[in-house]
């Protein structure tokens, strides 16, 4: 039975059991065939399942239904706690040399990951292909070339801005905000180019917004 009617509870049944036709879903919910289809409908629009078609010796047709990658990333935004764990854990090496060789490792591995090796061009292409990467992994990010910043002067209107709206890290930077300037060195190293956080969700303010300083 579905104990909770919730979005990432109905998936983690689905994934349990995938592919799994709508009867079986019913039957393993204890929701109606019309509430599983509803669902399965809006899930689809979203792009957390797929289905297809199963053909068998005897019967009808039927579809069966299962996550796709983007479903199966959904679940695991759960694991926020864990990784804020595994973060403070980094942190208290007592070495200097091992625990920057270890950051050093996880910055390396998101810019592979991140990538812009197929992005060449000015700064402001740079930065816009690396927004375009972000968004997907789930990033909401948005990228504004030579736009004024928020609460800084004139003279900085004309310098590209990063805007980050849902911060990735953020149970992370509820314990430990220096994980906003690893984020901002990941950044720099990205972008080849001096990147500073000029504003941030943890003072209150409704976006992250990192400021590219032009060499």
């Amino acid at each position: 039975m579905l104990k909770e009617n919730t979005e990432p509870a109905f998936l983690a049944i689905l994934q349990r059991h995938e592919p799994v036709s709508v009867q079986e879903l019913c039957e393993v919910t204890g929701v109606t065939a019309t509430a599983v289809r509803q669902r399965l409908l809006r899930l689809q629009s979203e792009g957390l399942v797929t289905r297809k078609i199963v053909r068998q010796e005897r019967g009808r047709p039927h579809h069966a239904y299962a996550l796709t990658s983007h479903g199966l990333k959904s679940l695991g935004d759960n694991q926020g706690e864990m990784a804020a764990l595994l973060w403070q854990e980094v942190m208290r090496i007592n070495q200097p040399e091992v625990k920057n060789q270890v950051l050093a490792g996880v910055r390396e591995a998101l810019v592979q990951r991140i990538g812009l090796q197929s992005v060449t061009g000015s700064l402001s292409e740079r930065l816009q292909g690396m927004c375009s990467n972000l968004t997907e992994f789930g990033f909401d990010v948005e990228c504004l070339p030579g736009a004024p910043l928020v609460g800084l002067g004139m003279a900085d209107a004309d310098l590209p801005v990063l805007r980050e709206y849902n911060c990735p890290y953020h149970e992370i930077a509820a314990v430990d905000p220096s994980i906003c300037e690893f984020e901002q060195s990941v950044f720099s190293e990205l972008l080849g180019a001096d990147v500073e956080l000029s504003s941030c969700r943890l003072d209150g303010h409704r976006c992250c917004e990192f400021q590219v300083r032009v060499n």
